[in-house]
């Protein structure tokens, strides 16, 4: 075969050079850094992985206990380390009990140590006694002959919400704990304490204005819950663990659904999954290791709120960690006690 004439070898060196400098270019492409305004492929999350808050509690000391729970401690003749042995010896002999925990909180995924935390929380300093959990069969069965609605001064909360300054609320498909929060911040700015429209609304928070037809201070079953906290979460534990979801036109539901410790112990799960996601959301940071966090946002309520408040005060650096009230403080105290019950 005759040699390339040189006409020909200078054209193959010249496409070859346009080769090799197409395949830098594409290589520069492929393995170079996007810059940091560059819109990042689907399925890469532009923000840095939530940050583990330790375990344990940042105070020494155990913050002060409000005087509501001093007041019905003692007015029960009890004491706080015995009502603590108490409940914990009520779960430790409940298997049965036991079992239910664990398989809800891992339908709902999350450590079942931080449902044993809110029990135990809330049948230390804000429920008297616990003999068993079918004692709260008990009590659901005694409420379900009474008449419950959720209204004002004769008017339903759900008809109440249709006024035009809920509107923001009512727009579009919310899901229930967002669409409920949305009317609890809209009563406090619009309502609570305030004249409207020639009527004057009491000085009290959303809950307890609607929800607490029977006296104050309501909260129910196992894990002392509110019926607008069971609202909030109805959405989410229709879509977990399949239940019929709740309307507060419904209050006898709403009651059995508080108190039934077999449908009770979902919503639990869920208020507490709703705890972690909102600060891994919100403040990025990781709770779930720390149990005495989501016993402390169990007892609070409102884990979104607090969210933004605890990343403006790190933003401002006068908080490093969130922190646990009395309350949880307890939990992440007696941690090995709770452990030793799973």
């Amino acid at each position: 075969m005759a040699p390339p004439s040189p006409r020909f070898r200078s054209r193959l060196t010249a496409v070859t050079a346009r080769l090799c400098a197409t395949a830098l270019v594409a290589a520069a492409v492929t393995f170079s850094p996007l810059p940091a305004s560059s819109v990042l492929p689907v399925g890469v999350i532009g923000v840095a992985a939530a940050k583990v808050v330790p375990e344990g509690n940042r105070k020494r000391v155990q913050p002060k206990i409000p005087f509501a729970s001093a007041r019905r401690t003692a007015a029960s003749n009890s004491a706080y380390d015995a009502k603590f042995d108490k409940i914990v010896a009520v779960l430790r002999r409940d298997t049965r009990l036991m079992r239910n925990i664990k398989s809800v909180a891992a339908r709902y995924g999350i450590d079942p140590v931080h449902m044993l935390g809110a029990i135990v929380g809330e049948h230390t300093y804000n429920y008297d006694s616990l003999d068993s959990a079918q004692s709260y069969y008990v009590k659901a069965l005694a409420y379900a002959g009474i008449r419950i609605s959720f209204e004002l001064n004769g008017e339903h909360v759900e008809d109440f919400v249709q006024r035009p300054e809920f509107e923001r609320c009512n727009a579009g498909s919310k899901e229930s704990n967002t669409r409920w929060n949305c009317y609890q911040r809209t009563w406090n700015s619009r309502f609570r304490n305030k004249r409207v429209d020639g009527v004057r609304y009491p000085d009290k928070t959303f809950n307890e204005a609607f929800f607490q037809p029977l006296f104050a201070g309501q909260s129910f079953g196992l894990g002392q819950l509110s019926p607008l906290t069971v609202l909030k979460m109805s959405d989410r534990v229709s879509r977990v663990s399949g239940f019929r979801k709740l309307t507060a036109r419904d209050a006898q539901e709403v009651y059995r659904a508080t108190m039934d410790p077999n449908r009770s112990l979902h919503y639990m799960a869920a208020v507490l999954r709703d705890a972690i996601d909102a600060y891994k959301s919100v403040a990025g940071v990781d709770i779930s290791k720390n149990p005495g966090l989501t016993a402390t946002l169990y007892n609070l309520g409102d884990p979104w709120s607090r969210a933004s408040q605890y990343r403006r005060r790190r933003a401002a650096g006068t908080s490093r960690w969130p922190h646990e009230n009395y309350y949880g403080w307890l939990v992440n105290a007696r941690i090995d006690v709770l452990r030793s019950l799973l």
